[in-house]
């Protein structure tokens, strides 16, 4: 596993190290690692299976399933993170695979649609995605040479799914976005604490893009909306912990603990 160095949130690497795998930090940033990763599986006996592999959002595909399943269709609007872009990507093939439409985005797309007899999807969704303000090629239109955002997921300035994030834009009638770290930090705990949902930063930037977009009259009224996080908060302790409430240290006796909680009630 190819890394930045100090640039991963120490539960991702804690994840990989735990399974086994053999970490290598570069002193670099996600896009050199990307970059020499190509370079070095055409030399070694190794396969990249990152999003930049076709077959790997054939797979995520199988998301935009599940939803139709849920929902007993596609809903109006799919909003998703973006960084390296290839979620969207693989969203949107397998809402078209659903409809037997073919997009431009797949490139295995030959008319052949499974999943296609199996649902009653009539639709598609407008796609929406959403990016870290310091880390926004795709608002940009080019490329960030030096991405800086505390949603770690996509502190991404080269996505290698950029042309066919712009097609899913194109034939969804869909668009990006970009919202402040101080707004994906906000929603990340908003959704803790108002739908028990602990999500990593990066993961809150589809509801923050949603909340904006509503707010600016750009989503319709009424809507069926579906915001996907991609990452469980426990990847990413440290920035939760930067941004929460400190434990507060008292004696062991009953009067301290009802004087903090007298407080609290009273605040």
């Amino acid at each position: 596993v190819l890394i930045p160095e100090g640039k991963i949130a120490l539960g991702k690497l804690s994840q990989a190290m735990m399974h086994g795998a053999e970490v290598i930090q570069i002193k670099g940033n996600f896009d050199d690692g990307m970059r020499l990763v190509q370079e070095v599986a055409r030399a070694m006996p190794v396969t990249i299976v990152n999003s930049i592999n076709p077959f790997r959002l054939q797979g995520q595909k199988t998301a935009a399933f599940e939803i139709i399943e849920a929902l007993g269709d596609a809903p109006d609007y799919h909003a998703l993170p973006v960084g390296n872009a290839g979620n969207i990507t693989a969203h949107w093939i397998g809402y078209s695979e659903s409809v037997c439409q073919q997009t431009a985005a797949c490139a295995f797309c030959e008319g052949e649609c499974t999943f296609h007899r199996q649902v009653n999807a009539t639709r598609r969704p407008v796609m929406l995605g959403y990016q870290a303000a310091g880390s926004a090629p795709f608002l940009r239109g080019e490329m960030v040479r030096r991405p800086e955002t505390v949603a770690t997921a996509i502190r991404i300035g080269h996505p290698m799914s950029w042309q066919q994030a712009w097609k899913v834009k194109d034939e969804s009638g869909g668009w990006f976005n970009e919202c402040t770290d101080e707004e994906i930090l906000h929603t990340q705990k908003l959704l803790a604490q108002t739908e028990g949902v602990f999500c990593e930063p990066a993961s809150a930037t589809s509801l923050a893009g949603v909340i904006k977009d509503l707010d600016a009259g750009k989503i319709r009224e009424a809507s069926t909306i579906v915001c996907t996080l991609t990452g469980h908060g426990l990847k990413d302790p440290d920035t939760a912990i930067a941004q929460s409430t400190r434990p507060i240290t008292v004696e062991a006796t009953r009067d301290a603990i009802e004087q903090v909680i007298g407080e609290h009630l009273a605040a």
